[in-house]
């Protein structure tokens, strides 16, 4: 991923507080003649490992588990918030004009090895894991043992676990850091008030912004 340095996230706290929000990942693998993407739900377990490892579980009739080719890593792509910034937002656009439009992002990549698992103990400790996350705290919650064990033996028969160990990590808060105060100010009220991104409001607040010096040195479009 392309990540200037004004836009780099690297504080690992805020970084796993923002894969655990997101919950979930595009898994992408080669087959050897193209890429193949799988939306999946994920935990990441910071504790496998140096970076720790992306678990998740894929459908047993997705091809994908048997096409990934051995020894070339997997990329698994986190989203967050996301929005289209226009210049109209800017007080630079009133002043001088040279502004143009540009969209606003936060995103994790993970890179690294990824084993397919078909043990039945694995999966249901993974299985079990995402169901805890999902289902901690709602009135009426559902328990894995709220099912038939012999319907439950076969569901955990019919997926595949994900298992990735995190090699590389790179990450990008987008939120407008290389404009001006002003600019950014524009941006975050604007984008409180715009149905479609009120969370990149909210993190832009939260993301300081680089100094105006640097800002006119490395100001990038994406």
């Amino acid at each position: 991923m392309y990540v200037p340095a004004h836009f780099a996230a690297k504080d690992l706290a805020k970084i796993a507080a923002f894969v655990d929000g997101a919950s979930a990942a595009d898994l992408v693998t080669f087959d050897g003649t193209r890429l193949v993407s799988t939306l999946l739900p994920v935990i990441w377990d910071r504790a496998g490992g140096p970076n720790g490892r992306l678990l998740g579980h894929i459908a047993l009739n997705n091809p994908q588990w048997k096409t990934a080719a051995a020894g070339v890593p997997a990329l698994a792509i986190i989203r967050g918030p996301q929005a289209y910034i226009s210049p109209s937002w800017y007080q630079s656009t009133k002043e001088h004009g040279r502004t143009v439009p540009t969209w606003n992002y936060t995103a994790v990549h993970f890179t690294g090895p990824v084993t397919f698992r078909r043990d039945d103990d694995w999966l249901r400790d993974v299985v079990t894991r995402l169901t805890e996350r999902h289902e901690a705290g709602r009135s009426g919650r559902w328990w894995i043992s709220d099912a038939p064990e012999k319907f439950i033996a076969g569901q955990l028969r019919a997926i595949v676990g994900v298992e990735m160990q995190v090699e590389l990590i790179e990450a990008k808060d987008k939120l407008s850091q290389n404009r001006t105060p002003q600019d950014r100010a524009g941006v975050i009220a604007v984008a409180r008030l715009a149905v479609e991104c009120p969370a990149v409001a909210r993190l832009a607040v939260e993301c300081p912004a680089v100094a105006p010096l640097a800002a006119a040195r490395t100001r990038s479009p994406s």
